[in-house]
Protein backbone atom coordinates (compact mmCIF):
# COMPACT_ATOMS: atom_id res chain seq x y z
CA UNK A 1 0.00 0.00 0.00
CA UNK A 2 2.95 2.28 0.47
CA UNK A 3 4.23 1.27 -3.25
CA UNK A 4 6.74 -1.87 -3.62
CA UNK A 5 9.93 -1.40 -1.98
CA UNK A 6 9.10 2.26 -1.22
CA UNK A 7 9.42 3.44 -4.71
CA UNK A 8 6.60 4.89 -6.34
CA UNK A 9 7.98 5.49 -9.66
CA UNK A 10 8.35 1.42 -10.00
CA UNK A 11 4.98 1.16 -7.65
CA UNK A 12 2.33 3.56 -6.55
CA UNK A 13 0.83 3.14 -3.17
CA UNK A 14 -2.78 4.00 -2.50
CA UNK A 15 -2.30 7.74 -1.93
CA UNK A 16 -1.03 7.64 -4.97
CA UNK A 17 -4.03 5.51 -6.51
CA UNK A 18 -6.15 7.79 -4.76
CA UNK A 19 -5.09 10.67 -6.60
CA UNK A 20 -5.34 8.63 -10.21
CA UNK A 21 -8.73 7.85 -9.31
CA UNK A 22 -10.29 11.42 -8.42
CA UNK A 23 -8.03 13.00 -11.66
CA UNK A 24 -9.75 10.44 -14.13
CA UNK A 25 -12.84 11.16 -12.71
CA UNK A 26 -12.70 14.47 -12.83
CA UNK A 27 -11.47 14.27 -16.80
CA UNK A 28 -14.37 12.10 -17.06
CA UNK A 29 -17.19 14.74 -15.65
CA UNK A 30 -15.12 17.22 -17.93
CA UNK A 31 -16.08 14.93 -20.80
CA UNK A 32 -19.51 13.97 -19.99
CA UNK A 33 -18.26 10.31 -19.13
CA UNK A 34 -18.44 7.73 -15.97
CA UNK A 35 -16.11 6.19 -14.84
CA UNK A 36 -16.81 3.41 -12.05
CA UNK A 37 -13.73 2.18 -9.64
CA UNK A 38 -14.26 -1.92 -9.30
CA UNK A 39 -12.49 -3.65 -6.20
CA UNK A 40 -12.71 -7.75 -6.74
CA UNK A 41 -10.96 -8.50 -3.06
CA UNK A 42 -7.68 -9.91 -2.25
CA UNK A 43 -6.92 -7.07 -0.02
CA UNK A 44 -5.88 -8.46 3.23
CA UNK A 45 -2.54 -10.54 3.61
CA UNK A 46 0.31 -9.59 1.86
CA UNK A 47 1.34 -6.27 3.38
CA UNK A 48 2.88 -4.88 6.51
CA UNK A 49 -0.06 -2.59 6.66
CA UNK A 50 -2.80 -5.33 7.52
CA UNK A 51 -0.30 -8.23 8.99
CA UNK A 52 1.99 -6.41 11.13
CA UNK A 53 -0.49 -5.03 13.56
CA UNK A 54 -1.63 -6.25 16.49
CA UNK A 55 -4.44 -6.86 15.73
CA UNK A 56 -4.18 -7.63 12.25
CA UNK A 57 -5.49 -4.35 9.89
CA UNK A 58 -5.55 -2.32 13.07
CA UNK A 59 -4.88 0.97 10.73
CA UNK A 60 -5.94 -0.92 7.08
CA UNK A 61 -9.53 -0.37 6.99
CA UNK A 62 -9.48 3.46 7.98
CA UNK A 63 -6.92 3.54 5.28
CA UNK A 64 -8.76 2.08 2.70
CA UNK A 65 -12.17 3.25 3.30
CA UNK A 66 -10.68 6.40 1.82
CA UNK A 67 -10.55 5.66 -1.90
CA UNK A 68 -14.15 5.81 -2.96
CA UNK A 69 -15.30 2.51 -4.65
CA UNK A 70 -18.46 2.01 -6.89
CA UNK A 71 -18.00 -1.67 -6.52
CA UNK A 72 -16.58 -4.21 -4.29
CA UNK A 73 -16.36 -7.67 -3.94
CA UNK A 74 -14.39 -10.17 -1.49
CA UNK A 75 -11.32 -12.54 -2.14
CA UNK A 76 -10.90 -15.42 -0.72
CA UNK A 77 -7.95 -13.95 1.27
CA UNK A 78 -10.60 -12.29 3.37
CA UNK A 79 -11.82 -15.49 4.39
CA UNK A 80 -9.19 -17.98 5.23
CA UNK A 81 -9.50 -16.92 9.17
CA UNK A 82 -12.30 -16.58 10.91
CA UNK A 83 -11.40 -13.02 12.63
CA UNK A 84 -10.38 -11.98 8.82
CA UNK A 85 -14.09 -12.88 8.48
CA UNK A 86 -15.31 -10.98 11.23
CA UNK A 87 -13.45 -7.51 9.98
CA UNK A 88 -14.64 -7.78 6.40
CA UNK A 89 -18.52 -8.03 8.05
CA UNK A 90 -17.66 -6.06 10.57
CA UNK A 91 -15.43 -2.94 9.43
CA UNK A 92 -15.18 -3.22 5.24
CA UNK A 93 -19.04 -3.90 4.63
CA UNK A 94 -20.08 -1.35 6.51
CA UNK A 95 -17.55 1.13 4.90
CA UNK A 96 -18.88 0.79 1.40
CA UNK A 97 -21.93 0.03 2.24
CA UNK A 98 -24.08 0.23 -0.84
CA UNK A 99 -21.19 -1.04 -2.98
CA UNK A 100 -20.21 -3.93 -1.18
CA UNK A 101 -21.85 -7.04 -3.38
CA UNK A 102 -21.87 -10.45 -2.18
CA UNK A 103 -23.89 -12.41 -4.25
CA UNK A 104 -22.85 -15.71 -3.24
CA UNK A 105 -20.96 -15.59 0.20
CA UNK A 106 -22.75 -15.16 3.77
CA UNK A 107 -21.55 -14.44 7.47
CA UNK A 108 -22.50 -16.52 10.77
CA UNK A 109 -23.97 -14.06 13.58
CA UNK A 110 -21.48 -15.18 16.31
CA UNK A 111 -24.35 -14.43 18.58
CA UNK A 112 -27.40 -15.79 17.05
CA UNK A 113 -25.93 -18.51 14.69
CA UNK A 114 -27.68 -17.04 12.20
CA UNK A 115 -26.89 -17.17 8.56
CA UNK A 116 -27.27 -13.99 6.76
CA UNK A 117 -25.79 -12.47 3.71
CA UNK A 118 -22.06 -10.75 4.24
CA UNK A 119 -23.84 -7.81 2.06
CA UNK A 120 -27.04 -7.16 -0.35
CA UNK A 121 -26.68 -9.79 -3.10
CA UNK A 122 -26.91 -7.10 -5.59
CA UNK A 123 -27.10 -3.02 -6.40
CA UNK A 124 -28.85 -1.49 -9.11
CA UNK A 125 -28.11 2.12 -9.55
CA UNK A 126 -27.56 5.02 -12.93
CA UNK A 127 -24.78 6.43 -13.56
CA UNK A 128 -24.03 10.39 -12.86
CA UNK A 129 -22.77 11.80 -16.51
CA UNK A 130 -24.86 9.30 -18.90
CA UNK A 131 -27.47 8.13 -16.69
CA UNK A 132 -26.67 4.59 -17.68
CA UNK A 133 -28.85 2.11 -15.90
CA UNK A 134 -26.38 -0.34 -14.33
CA UNK A 135 -27.25 -3.66 -12.14
CA UNK A 136 -23.80 -5.09 -10.69
CA UNK A 137 -23.06 -8.72 -9.09
CA UNK A 138 -20.37 -9.65 -6.53
CA UNK A 139 -19.02 -13.11 -6.56
CA UNK A 140 -16.65 -15.54 -5.26
CA UNK A 141 -15.12 -18.62 -7.38
CA UNK A 142 -16.30 -22.02 -5.39
CA UNK A 143 -14.67 -21.99 -2.04
CA UNK A 144 -14.16 -24.42 0.15
CA UNK A 145 -11.42 -23.31 2.52
CA UNK A 146 -13.18 -20.48 3.87
CA UNK A 147 -13.31 -20.24 7.95
CA UNK A 148 -16.66 -22.05 9.61
CA UNK A 149 -18.00 -18.30 9.90
CA UNK A 150 -18.64 -17.92 6.51
CA UNK A 151 -20.36 -20.13 3.95
CA UNK A 152 -19.19 -19.76 0.07
CA UNK A 153 -22.56 -21.08 -1.72
CA UNK A 154 -21.77 -22.43 -4.97
CA UNK A 155 -21.95 -20.18 -8.25
CA UNK A 156 -24.63 -22.60 -10.04
CA UNK A 157 -26.98 -23.00 -6.79
CA UNK A 158 -26.87 -19.20 -6.08
CA UNK A 159 -28.22 -18.46 -10.35
CA UNK A 160 -31.04 -20.66 -9.23
CA UNK A 161 -32.62 -18.51 -6.69
CA UNK A 162 -35.60 -16.33 -7.31
CA UNK A 163 -33.91 -13.14 -6.08
CA UNK A 164 -31.18 -13.51 -9.19
CA UNK A 165 -33.36 -14.98 -11.43
CA UNK A 166 -35.59 -11.84 -11.02
CA UNK A 167 -32.65 -9.41 -11.26
CA UNK A 168 -31.25 -10.20 -14.33
CA UNK A 169 -34.85 -9.41 -15.57
CA UNK A 170 -34.46 -6.06 -15.27
CA UNK A 171 -34.62 -2.87 -17.80
CA UNK A 172 -31.09 -2.10 -17.47
CA UNK A 173 -28.39 -0.56 -19.88
CA UNK A 174 -25.54 -3.11 -18.64
CA UNK A 175 -24.75 -5.58 -16.44
CA UNK A 176 -21.34 -5.59 -14.11
CA UNK A 177 -20.92 -8.76 -12.67
CA UNK A 178 -17.73 -8.21 -10.98
CA UNK A 179 -15.66 -11.65 -8.36
CA UNK A 180 -12.75 -12.92 -7.43
CA UNK A 181 -13.20 -15.77 -10.28
CA UNK A 182 -11.24 -16.78 -13.33
CA UNK A 183 -12.68 -15.18 -16.34
CA UNK A 184 -12.40 -18.79 -18.26
CA UNK A 185 -13.67 -20.95 -15.11
CA UNK A 186 -17.22 -22.57 -14.79
CA UNK A 187 -18.65 -19.54 -12.41
CA UNK A 188 -18.57 -16.98 -15.24
CA UNK A 189 -19.81 -19.28 -17.88
CA UNK A 190 -22.54 -20.33 -15.51
CA UNK A 191 -23.71 -16.44 -14.86
CA UNK A 192 -23.17 -15.61 -18.42
CA UNK A 193 -25.53 -18.37 -19.55
CA UNK A 194 -28.06 -17.58 -17.06
CA UNK A 195 -28.06 -13.75 -18.25
CA UNK A 196 -28.25 -14.62 -21.86
CA UNK A 197 -30.85 -16.99 -21.26
CA UNK A 198 -33.10 -13.45 -20.19
CA UNK A 199 -31.24 -10.91 -21.41
CA UNK A 200 -29.95 -12.05 -25.12
CA UNK A 201 -28.37 -8.83 -26.20
CA UNK A 202 -27.65 -6.60 -23.23
CA UNK A 203 -24.08 -5.43 -22.87
CA UNK A 204 -22.19 -7.46 -20.12
CA UNK A 205 -19.03 -6.58 -18.36
CA UNK A 206 -17.33 -8.94 -15.76
CA UNK A 207 -14.20 -7.88 -13.80
CA UNK A 208 -12.60 -11.39 -12.41
CA UNK A 209 -9.55 -12.13 -10.20
CA UNK A 210 -8.00 -14.52 -8.24
CA UNK A 211 -5.29 -16.03 -11.12
CA UNK A 212 -3.05 -13.47 -10.92
CA UNK A 213 -2.75 -12.33 -14.38
CA UNK A 214 -3.63 -10.08 -16.89
CA UNK A 215 -6.61 -11.23 -18.63
CA UNK A 216 -9.13 -10.85 -21.33
CA UNK A 217 -12.18 -12.77 -22.49
CA UNK A 218 -14.69 -12.72 -25.25
CA UNK A 219 -17.98 -14.51 -24.49
CA UNK A 220 -19.83 -12.73 -27.30
CA UNK A 221 -20.02 -9.25 -29.12
CA UNK A 222 -21.43 -7.58 -26.09
CA UNK A 223 -20.16 -9.63 -23.33
CA UNK A 224 -16.18 -9.16 -22.37
CA UNK A 225 -14.13 -9.76 -19.35
CA UNK A 226 -11.18 -8.19 -17.53
CA UNK A 227 -8.41 -8.84 -14.90
CA UNK A 228 -6.05 -7.07 -13.70
CA UNK A 229 -3.75 -9.24 -12.45
CA UNK A 230 -1.95 -9.16 -8.69
CA UNK A 231 -0.74 -7.28 -5.88
CA UNK A 232 -1.81 -4.09 -7.20
CA UNK A 233 0.91 -4.03 -10.04
CA UNK A 234 -1.51 -3.29 -12.21
CA UNK A 235 -5.16 -1.06 -12.97
CA UNK A 236 -6.98 -2.50 -15.22
CA UNK A 237 -8.90 -0.16 -17.59
CA UNK A 238 -12.07 -1.18 -19.67
CA UNK A 239 -13.75 1.62 -21.63
CA UNK A 240 -17.04 0.60 -23.06
CA UNK A 241 -18.69 3.02 -25.74
CA UNK A 242 -22.30 2.62 -27.38
CA UNK A 243 -24.23 3.00 -24.53
CA UNK A 244 -27.52 4.63 -24.24
CA UNK A 245 -26.35 8.37 -23.00
CA UNK A 246 -29.74 9.74 -20.71
CA UNK A 247 -27.17 12.64 -18.84
CA UNK A 248 -27.06 16.02 -19.06
CA UNK A 249 -24.38 16.33 -21.64
CA UNK A 250 -25.19 14.61 -24.74
CA UNK A 251 -28.96 14.16 -23.79
CA UNK A 252 -30.29 11.95 -26.85
CA UNK A 253 -31.05 8.42 -25.98
CA UNK A 254 -30.38 6.97 -29.42
CA UNK A 255 -27.43 5.19 -29.59
CA UNK A 256 -27.49 3.22 -33.06
CA UNK A 257 -27.79 -0.94 -33.17
CA UNK A 258 -25.85 -2.63 -30.40
CA UNK A 259 -23.52 -3.85 -33.00
CA UNK A 260 -21.51 -0.47 -33.12
CA UNK A 261 -20.73 -0.89 -29.40
CA UNK A 262 -16.72 -1.43 -28.83
CA UNK A 263 -14.88 -2.93 -25.92
CA UNK A 264 -11.27 -1.96 -24.88
CA UNK A 265 -9.00 -2.97 -22.46
CA UNK A 266 -5.77 -1.57 -21.23
CA UNK A 267 -3.03 -2.62 -18.59
CA UNK A 268 -1.81 0.58 -16.55
CA UNK A 269 1.49 -0.37 -14.57
CA UNK A 270 0.49 1.35 -11.71
CA UNK A 271 3.17 4.00 -11.10
CA UNK A 272 3.41 7.29 -11.66
CA UNK A 273 4.53 7.29 -15.00
CA UNK A 274 1.23 5.84 -16.28
CA UNK A 275 -0.49 7.85 -13.94
CA UNK A 276 1.32 11.15 -15.25
CA UNK A 277 0.54 9.96 -19.04
CA UNK A 278 -3.40 9.28 -18.61
CA UNK A 279 -4.13 12.80 -16.68
CA UNK A 280 -1.95 14.80 -18.53
CA UNK A 281 -0.16 15.97 -15.20
CA UNK A 282 3.19 16.46 -13.64
CA UNK A 283 4.62 15.82 -9.88
CA UNK A 284 3.59 19.36 -8.90
CA UNK A 285 -0.41 19.16 -10.31
CA UNK A 286 -1.11 14.89 -9.77
CA UNK A 287 -1.04 14.53 -6.34
CA UNK A 288 -4.91 15.80 -4.66
CA UNK A 289 -5.31 16.99 -1.07
CA UNK A 290 -6.93 13.76 -0.63
CA UNK A 291 -4.64 11.56 -1.90
CA UNK A 292 -1.74 12.84 -0.01
CA UNK A 293 -3.53 12.55 3.73
CA UNK A 294 -3.91 8.85 2.42
CA UNK A 295 -0.30 9.15 1.83
CA UNK A 296 0.69 10.18 5.36
CA UNK A 297 -1.87 7.96 7.05
CA UNK A 298 0.29 5.28 4.73
CA UNK A 299 3.56 6.85 6.40
CA UNK A 300 2.43 7.47 9.72
CA UNK A 301 0.90 3.78 10.21
CA UNK A 302 4.70 2.25 8.51
CA UNK A 303 6.14 4.32 11.13
CA UNK A 304 4.24 2.91 13.69
CA UNK A 305 4.58 -0.51 12.81
CA UNK A 306 8.53 -0.26 12.06
CA UNK A 307 8.32 -1.71 8.82
CA UNK A 308 11.69 -0.52 7.51
CA UNK A 309 13.23 -2.33 10.25
CA UNK A 310 15.81 -4.49 8.57
CA UNK A 311 16.28 -7.85 9.58
CA UNK A 312 19.10 -8.47 6.69
CA UNK A 313 20.90 -7.86 3.79
CA UNK A 314 19.79 -10.28 0.87
CA UNK A 315 22.67 -10.80 -1.02
CA UNK A 316 21.27 -11.79 -4.58
CA UNK A 317 17.65 -11.38 -6.13
CA UNK A 318 15.61 -14.81 -5.27
CA UNK A 319 12.87 -15.39 -7.77
CA UNK A 320 9.54 -16.94 -7.28
CA UNK A 321 8.53 -17.80 -10.77
CA UNK A 322 11.70 -16.17 -13.21
CA UNK A 323 14.62 -18.71 -12.29
CA UNK A 324 13.89 -22.28 -13.26
CA UNK A 325 13.29 -24.98 -10.14
CA UNK A 326 15.48 -26.28 -8.59
CA UNK A 327 18.15 -24.01 -9.24
CA UNK A 328 20.57 -21.40 -7.38
CA UNK A 329 18.45 -18.57 -8.24
CA UNK A 330 15.15 -20.16 -7.38
CA UNK A 331 13.09 -18.90 -4.02
CA UNK A 332 12.19 -22.26 -3.49
CA UNK A 333 15.87 -24.13 -3.99
CA UNK A 334 16.92 -21.86 -0.94
CA UNK A 335 13.64 -22.44 1.11
CA UNK A 336 14.30 -26.19 0.51
CA UNK A 337 17.90 -26.53 0.85
CA UNK A 338 19.08 -23.41 3.41
CA UNK A 339 16.43 -22.26 5.33
CA UNK A 340 14.40 -25.13 6.38
CA UNK A 341 16.82 -27.43 7.17
CA UNK A 342 17.79 -24.95 10.03
CA UNK A 343 14.48 -23.73 11.42
CA UNK A 344 12.57 -27.07 11.02
CA UNK A 345 13.92 -28.42 14.71
CA UNK A 346 11.95 -29.47 17.45
CA UNK A 347 14.54 -29.35 20.46
CA UNK A 348 13.05 -32.71 21.93
CA UNK A 349 12.76 -34.87 18.21
CA UNK A 350 15.77 -32.69 16.92
CA UNK A 351 17.98 -36.02 16.11
CA UNK A 352 14.66 -37.71 14.72
CA UNK A 353 15.14 -37.98 11.05
CA UNK A 354 12.38 -35.86 8.98
CA UNK A 355 11.12 -34.94 5.73
CA UNK A 356 9.67 -31.32 6.33
CA UNK A 357 7.00 -30.84 3.44
CA UNK A 358 5.72 -27.01 2.32
CA UNK A 359 3.35 -25.98 -0.59
CA UNK A 360 4.83 -23.58 -2.91
CA UNK A 361 2.10 -21.14 -2.46
CA UNK A 362 2.99 -20.29 0.97
CA UNK A 363 5.51 -18.29 -1.12
CA UNK A 364 4.12 -14.74 -2.89
CA UNK A 365 7.18 -12.67 -4.25
CA UNK A 366 10.62 -12.29 -5.13
CA UNK A 367 13.28 -11.80 -2.58
CA UNK A 368 15.24 -8.46 -4.06
CA UNK A 369 18.98 -8.13 -3.14
CA UNK A 370 19.15 -5.68 -0.34
CA UNK A 371 17.42 -5.14 2.35
CA UNK A 372 14.99 -7.48 3.71
CA UNK A 373 12.49 -5.24 6.29
CA UNK A 374 9.54 -6.67 8.24
CA UNK A 375 7.18 -5.58 5.66
CA UNK A 376 9.30 -7.53 3.10
CA UNK A 377 8.40 -11.02 5.02
CA UNK A 378 4.60 -10.63 4.75
CA UNK A 379 5.11 -9.58 1.36
CA UNK A 380 6.94 -12.16 0.72
CA UNK A 381 5.41 -14.94 3.02
CA UNK A 382 1.98 -13.38 4.78
CA UNK A 383 0.14 -16.64 6.06
CA UNK A 384 0.14 -17.88 9.48
CA UNK A 385 1.11 -21.10 8.84
CA UNK A 386 2.57 -23.68 11.33
CA UNK A 387 4.82 -26.48 10.87
CA UNK A 388 2.54 -29.79 12.32
CA UNK A 389 3.74 -33.10 12.46
CA UNK A 390 3.24 -36.82 12.40
CA UNK A 391 5.41 -38.76 14.36
CA UNK A 392 7.40 -42.34 13.72
CA UNK A 393 6.03 -42.06 10.22
CA UNK A 394 7.25 -45.69 8.56
CA UNK A 395 10.30 -43.73 6.07
CA UNK A 396 8.76 -46.36 3.08
CA UNK A 397 5.60 -44.51 3.20
CA UNK A 398 6.59 -40.66 4.18
CA UNK A 399 8.83 -40.55 1.03
CA UNK A 400 6.43 -41.39 -1.45
CA UNK A 401 3.71 -38.54 -0.22
CA UNK A 402 6.00 -35.61 -2.02
CA UNK A 403 5.20 -37.53 -4.95
CA UNK A 404 2.08 -38.22 -4.79
CA UNK A 405 1.25 -34.22 -3.82
CA UNK A 406 3.17 -33.32 -7.03
CA UNK A 407 1.87 -36.01 -9.88
CA UNK A 408 -1.68 -35.86 -8.08
CA UNK A 409 -4.48 -38.38 -9.70
CA UNK A 410 -7.25 -39.51 -8.37
CA UNK A 411 -6.44 -40.44 -4.46
CA UNK A 412 -7.38 -36.15 -4.12
CA UNK A 413 -10.52 -35.54 -4.30
CA UNK A 414 -10.56 -32.56 -6.36
CA UNK A 415 -14.08 -31.05 -6.06
CA UNK A 416 -12.78 -30.56 -2.33
CA UNK A 417 -9.03 -30.29 -2.01
CA UNK A 418 -8.16 -29.34 -5.86
CA UNK A 419 -4.22 -29.27 -5.91
CA UNK A 420 -4.37 -25.88 -7.33
CA UNK A 421 -4.47 -24.37 -4.03
CA UNK A 422 -0.96 -25.83 -3.13
CA UNK A 423 1.38 -23.92 -6.11
CA UNK A 424 1.11 -20.37 -6.94
CA UNK A 425 -2.17 -18.86 -8.00
CA UNK A 426 -0.26 -17.74 -11.85
CA UNK A 427 0.06 -21.56 -12.41
CA UNK A 428 -4.10 -21.71 -12.65
CA UNK A 429 -3.67 -20.28 -15.97
CA UNK A 430 0.06 -20.84 -17.28
CA UNK A 431 0.56 -24.49 -18.02
CA UNK A 432 3.78 -24.62 -19.84
CA UNK A 433 7.38 -22.59 -18.91
CA UNK A 434 7.80 -19.31 -20.86
CA UNK A 435 10.55 -18.47 -22.01
CA UNK A 436 11.50 -15.05 -22.61
CA UNK A 437 13.28 -14.24 -26.08
CA UNK A 438 15.72 -11.24 -25.78
CA UNK A 439 13.91 -8.93 -27.82
CA UNK A 440 15.78 -6.20 -29.68
CA UNK A 441 13.88 -2.68 -28.71
CA UNK A 442 13.88 -1.55 -32.59
CA UNK A 443 12.45 -5.37 -33.29
CA UNK A 444 8.97 -4.17 -31.03
CA UNK A 445 6.26 -4.05 -33.47
CA UNK A 446 4.39 -0.66 -32.59
CA UNK A 447 0.38 -1.01 -32.31
CA UNK A 448 -1.53 -0.54 -35.31
CA UNK A 449 -5.35 1.86 -34.55
CA UNK A 450 -4.77 1.83 -30.93
CA UNK A 451 -2.88 4.25 -28.40
CA UNK A 452 0.26 4.17 -28.36
CA UNK A 453 2.64 2.78 -25.88
CA UNK A 454 4.24 4.93 -23.36
CA UNK A 455 7.65 5.23 -24.56
CA UNK A 456 10.49 8.18 -23.46
CA UNK A 457 10.24 10.83 -25.92
CA UNK A 458 13.69 11.03 -26.63
CA UNK A 459 14.35 9.90 -30.38
CA UNK A 460 17.19 7.25 -28.59
CA UNK A 461 16.38 3.77 -28.70
CA UNK A 462 14.82 3.37 -24.50
CA UNK A 463 15.93 0.98 -22.46
CA UNK A 464 12.88 -1.44 -21.65
CA UNK A 465 12.28 -2.17 -17.76
CA UNK A 466 11.52 -6.04 -17.55
CA UNK A 467 7.44 -6.64 -16.66
CA UNK A 468 4.93 -7.98 -18.40
CA UNK A 469 3.97 -8.62 -21.76
CA UNK A 470 0.46 -9.71 -22.61
CA UNK A 471 -1.23 -11.94 -24.95
CA UNK A 472 -5.09 -12.78 -24.31
CA UNK A 473 -8.04 -13.06 -26.44
CA UNK A 474 -7.46 -9.55 -27.20
CA UNK A 475 -4.46 -9.76 -28.81
CA UNK A 476 -1.24 -8.31 -27.40
CA UNK A 477 -1.70 -4.81 -27.70
CA UNK A 478 -3.09 -4.59 -24.24
CA UNK A 479 -0.28 -3.25 -22.09
CA UNK A 480 0.52 0.50 -21.77
CA UNK A 481 3.56 0.03 -21.36
CA UNK A 482 6.28 -1.55 -23.56
CA UNK A 483 7.77 -4.17 -21.47
CA UNK A 484 11.23 -6.76 -21.60
CA UNK A 485 9.53 -10.20 -21.70
CA UNK A 486 10.26 -11.64 -18.10
CA UNK A 487 10.23 -15.50 -18.37
CA UNK A 488 7.74 -17.34 -16.36
CA UNK A 489 8.74 -21.09 -14.67
CA UNK A 490 5.87 -23.51 -13.54
CA UNK A 491 7.30 -24.94 -9.47
CA UNK A 492 5.90 -27.96 -7.95
CA UNK A 493 2.90 -28.18 -5.71
CA UNK A 494 5.32 -28.52 -2.48
CA UNK A 495 8.97 -28.58 -1.74
CA UNK A 496 10.75 -30.81 0.55
CA UNK A 497 13.94 -30.75 2.79
CA UNK A 498 15.17 -34.00 3.84
CA UNK A 499 16.85 -33.41 7.46
CA UNK A 500 18.77 -35.32 10.00
CA UNK A 501 19.41 -38.24 7.82
CA UNK A 502 21.47 -40.88 8.70
CA UNK A 503 24.80 -41.16 6.76
CA UNK A 504 24.10 -44.57 5.67
CA UNK A 505 20.64 -46.24 4.24
CA UNK A 506 17.87 -44.81 4.94
CA UNK A 507 16.00 -44.64 8.22
CA UNK A 508 12.87 -46.81 9.74
CA UNK A 509 10.61 -44.05 10.21
CA UNK A 510 10.69 -40.13 10.42
CA UNK A 511 8.67 -37.35 11.55
CA UNK A 512 6.33 -36.10 8.75
CA UNK A 513 6.61 -32.40 8.92
CA UNK A 514 4.25 -29.95 6.96
CA UNK A 515 2.66 -26.17 6.87
CA UNK A 516 -0.52 -26.64 8.49
CA UNK A 517 -2.43 -25.43 5.05
CA UNK A 518 -1.52 -29.13 3.22
CA UNK A 519 -2.71 -31.36 5.96
CA UNK A 520 -5.79 -32.58 4.01
CA UNK A 521 -3.73 -33.58 1.38
CA UNK A 522 -1.03 -35.08 2.97
CA UNK A 523 -3.56 -37.39 4.99
CA UNK A 524 -4.70 -38.42 1.61
CA UNK A 525 -1.51 -39.24 0.09
CA UNK A 526 -0.28 -41.36 3.49
CA UNK A 527 -3.99 -43.34 3.25
CA UNK A 528 -3.14 -44.09 -0.20
CA UNK A 529 0.27 -45.24 0.61
CA UNK A 530 -1.22 -47.65 3.32
CA UNK A 531 -1.16 -45.57 6.53
CA UNK A 532 -3.91 -45.41 8.63
CA UNK A 533 -3.42 -42.13 9.55
CA UNK A 534 -5.73 -38.97 11.05
CA UNK A 535 -6.29 -35.56 12.24
CA UNK A 536 -5.94 -36.69 15.90
CA UNK A 537 -2.42 -37.81 14.55
CA UNK A 538 -1.07 -34.52 13.97
CA UNK A 539 0.46 -32.42 16.44
CA UNK A 540 2.51 -29.19 16.84
CA UNK A 541 5.68 -29.26 15.37
CA UNK A 542 6.95 -25.54 16.29
CA UNK A 543 4.40 -22.78 17.32
CA UNK A 544 6.25 -19.85 15.24
CA UNK A 545 5.18 -19.72 11.48
CA UNK A 546 6.73 -19.53 8.33
CA UNK A 547 7.40 -16.34 8.39
CA UNK A 548 8.74 -15.56 11.57
CA UNK A 549 10.94 -18.55 11.24
CA UNK A 550 12.42 -17.28 7.85
CA UNK A 551 12.60 -13.68 9.08
CA UNK A 552 14.57 -15.31 12.08
CA UNK A 553 16.75 -17.23 10.15
CA UNK A 554 17.92 -14.16 7.74
CA UNK A 555 18.17 -12.37 10.60
CA UNK A 556 21.41 -14.61 11.67
CA UNK A 557 22.39 -15.74 8.69
CA UNK A 558 22.25 -12.61 6.51
CA UNK A 559 24.77 -9.85 7.38
CA UNK A 560 22.96 -6.66 8.66
CA UNK A 561 24.23 -3.87 6.52
CA UNK A 562 23.65 -3.66 3.29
Amino acid sequence: MAGRLGICKILCGLGDYVSFAERMREKADGLGVDVLLVDTGDRVEGNGLYDGSDPKGKYFYDIVKEQNIDIICTGNHELYQAETATQEYEQTVPNFKGKYLASNLDYINPKTGETIPMAQRYRKFTTKNRGIRVLAFGFLFDFTGNANNTVVQPVEKTIKESWFQEAIREDVDIFVVIGHVTLHGPEYKAIYKAIRSQKWDTPIQFFGGHSHIRDFAKYDSNAYALQSGRYMETVGWMAIEGLPNKGKKGGSTAVGPRASMSFQRRYIDNNLFGYHYHTGLNDTTFPTDHGKNVSKMIHKARKTLDLDYSFGCAPKDLWLSRAPYPSHDSIFTWLETEVMPDVVVNKTRKDIPRLALTNTGAMRFDIFKGSFTTDTTYIISPFVSKFFYIKDVPYKSAKGVLQLINNGGPVFDAAVYPLSQLPPPEQMSIHTDIIAPQIPVHDIPAPIGVQAPLFSSSKSKPDLVPGYTTKDEGGDDGDDTIHQPISYYRVPNCIQSTISFPQDGDPETVDLVFVDFIQPWVLMALQFLGQNYGASDVEVYREETLTELMANWIKSNWKKDC
